[in-house]
């Protein structure tokens, strides 16, 4: 753990978990109030004023910032540690580029908390704002791995064995010659060769120069030709204009691990994004590298990353011409890494002019530390757009109503840019050949479901939907169920509050059982689990689990018949704990006067010698820095959100900055 020696450090005190007092998110203004600028600035001004109000009573207080720019910015940004479920994300995203409509007016049509159930908090304190990511660099992730290690970038250099080639692979080629062979490996000209003359005819120079350009630039061949009595080395892509390199396994030693294990730290882009660009650097194919979980675009993170039969050296070669990507760590393993292997992740969050007085930031921090925050699924898991996730799932796959299915994903909604015309043919013609045409990418999900249709037919919609990738297939329902799960929890908190009570779930051994009236008080609200629904599960003995039968029957869905005629869309179910109480937990308040330099050191910032920031013991603004750990499968932005008290959707958000700067 980092301390933080120069400040005061808020540590821990005991906590009475029965007199915290249940708070609730209080319906917003409708869209009509939304309009009253004045007034809603004059209950600004008001809410600022009553800062003596009760406690228990939410505090949201809007943020003077940048224009357009949410104060949490949860779209495909929040952390999820999320073991595998929907990690393996094979679509591209659905904003296309084109001629988007601003940001603030895009979001009048998305979700915001209440929504999709998120409505309570278990700590008593006012709340107060902050504005999350103002720069991408106020929240990094270090992965936690199965044996509990924090990755961390902190070394260089390559590993060296006997049958690693030499470092002269790396200066045999003038820059020239390298600037060449970089155009041809990228297809950036229109020459299918490169010829490099060998100065010094000899073999072994000619071996040598036949390394070099197989090493730096993966995906080209190598052949000796003679012109005009001289040799020269031809380079050339051997695979053709398409094909991607596999992995030469000749030329790999026995001796050395199959797998070259590194931790990639990256800069505002996502995983997916990042082993895109290193495939297409090394000339091989993505799915050559595994790992343990994707983290998202706005952070700085750092994660462990395996790719098969690619060297370090290699991999060490591309620190110097990749942006906002930097390799180290190197070693060589015999297994790869498998999705959801890792124990959860370490943050460290930076929330900048926090209006809360130390008082508040004390008693906020010390209630994540002792009780923690409700296990809510976030927002990020039922989308942005004006189709929310869970009504596909809902309505649609698990009510086998599949035009239903059609119609929700292509369906005309608000917005600019290729998709918005590709859904506007398709209202018009009903024709996924017309509509395709209007969509220049087609692997986001519309034109994956607009190709299903083209090879099946309307009347074969299930096959049509099935040539979608399975993990997004089957995000849909995921999102129901999480849907479900974030509403019954709140009906449970909202009833009983934090007491165990009879008739609660635990886990024992990986097994649910129910909780009796004499076993009440071997437990406390960090052992409760509640279910997602489905025909594994079991349900709580009182009120809630009668709550969980209403709200899927009022879906048409049977809580004791939850599987499906397509064996894919059964929902066996989950357990989930309600109450999550991060770990290493540790904060300070600082200050700082300008908003564009960092408030603490990265990895790699470490790494290159760059000395700590010095702040003043006074400054222009205040901002609370946090650090803690998560498990898999939690929201970092929902632990932040019973800190803040604030709604955490980019609409709410958008909103209140919309209203506040106009």
């Amino acid at each position: 753990m980092v301390l933080f020696p120069s400040r005061t450090l808020y540590h821990s005190v005991p906590f009475d978990m029965e007199a915290v007092e249940m708070t609730s998110l209080k319906r917003p203004h409708s869209e009509d109030d939304v309009g009253n600028v004045d007034e809603i600035k004059r209950q600004k001004i008001s809410e600022e004023s009553s800062k003596t109000g009760s406690n228990s009573e939410q505090s949201v207080d809007i943020v003077t910032e940048q224009p357009g720019k949410p104060l949490l910015e949860d779209k495909k940004d929040d952390i999820l540690n999320e073991e595998g479920e929907e990690e393996d994300n094979e679509l591209e995203e659905s904003d296309e580029e084109g001629d988007p409509e601003s940001f603030a007016d895009m979001m009048k049509h998305g979700l915001i908390e209440l929504d999709v159930g998120i409505t309570k908090f278990v700590s008593s304190h006012k709340g107060f704002s902050g504005i999350l990511k103002e720069r991408y660099s106020d929240f990094v992730v270090h992965e936690i791995g199965k044996d509990g290690h924090i990755s961390h970038l902190d070394d260089f250099s390559v590993p060296v064995d006997d049958e690693e080639p030499s470092e002269e692979i790396f200066t045999v080629l003038s820059n020239e010659d390298k600037q060449h062979l970089e155009e041809l490996q990228l297809f950036k000209n229109k020459e299918t060769s490169v010829a490099i003359e060998v100065i010094e005819d000899t073999k072994e120079k000619r071996t040598i120069i036949h390394h070099a350009v197989k090493s730096l630039f993966p995906g080209l061949e190598t052949k000796t030709e003679d012109r005009d009595g001289k040799k020269y080395i031809v380079a050339y892509h051997a695979a053709g204009k398409k094909a991607l390199a596999n992995p030469r396994k000749h030329s790999w030693p026995k001796s050395r691990g199959s797998y070259c294990h590194f931790v990639l730290y990256k800069e505002n882009k996502d995983t997916m994004d990042a082993i895109n660009v290193l495939s297409k650097f090394l000339r091989v194919k993505p799915n050559i590298f595994s790992y343990m979980g994707t983290k998202d675009k706005r952070a700085i993170t750092v994660q462990e990353i395996a790719v098969l039969r690619i060297t370090a050296q290699r991999l060490a070669h591309l620190n110097k011409c990749l942006m906002n990507f930097k390799l180290g760590n190197f070693s060589y393993k015999n297994h790869p890494l498998k999705l959801g292997e890792l124990q959860g992740n370490h943050f460290t969050v930076v929330l900048r002019n926090i209006t809360g007085t130390d008082d508040q930031v004390q008693q906020a921090m010390h209630s994540l530390k002792e009780i923690g925050f409700i296990n809510y699924y976030g927002m990020q898991r039922f989308g942005t757009t004006a189709v929310p996730t869970y009504q596909v799932g809902r309505y649609a796959i698990l009510q086998n109503n599949w035009n239903e299915v059609m119609d929700l994903i292509l369906k005309p909604r608000p917005g600019k840019g290729y998709l918005v015309k590709c859904r506007e043919e398709w209202a018009k013609t009903k024709d996924p050949a017309a509509a395709l045409k209007k969509l220049p990418v087609k692997r986001c999900v519309e034109g994956q479901l607009l190709r299903g249709l083209l090879k099946y037919g309307l009347k074969n919609i299930v096959s049509a939907f099935g040539i979608i990738p399975r993990n997004n297939r089957l995000m849909y329902i995921h999102s129901y169920q999480s849907y479900i799960w974030n509403n019954m929890v709140s009906k449970r908190i909202e009833e009983y509050g934090l007491k165990v009570v009879s008739g609660d779930l635990v886990l024992k051994g990986g097994t649910a059982v129910h909780i009796g009236e004499a076993d009440v008080d071997v437990y406390t609200i960090h052992d409760i689990v509640m279910p997602l629904p489905g025909f594994d599960v079991i349900y709580p003995k009182h009120k809630i689990g009668d709550a969980y039968k209403e709200m899927l029957s009022a879906d048409n869905l049977d809580i004791s018949n939850m599987r499906h005629k397509i064996r894919d869309y059964s929902l066996s179910g989950a357990y989930r704990k309600i109450i999550i109480r991060p770990q290493n937990v540790r904060w300070e308040v600082v200050a700082y006067d300008d908003p564009r330099i960092p408030l603490f050191n990265t990895d790699l910032d470490n790494l290159e010698g760059k000395p700590p920031p010095i702040l003043p013991t006074e400054g222009k603004f205040k901002a609370l820095k946090m650090e803690f750990s998560l498990p898999p499968s939690t929201y970092a932005t929902m632990a932040i959100r019973e800190v803040l008290k604030m709604d955490t959707s980019i609409k709410k958000q958008t909103q209140l900055n919309t209203i506040w700067l106009r």
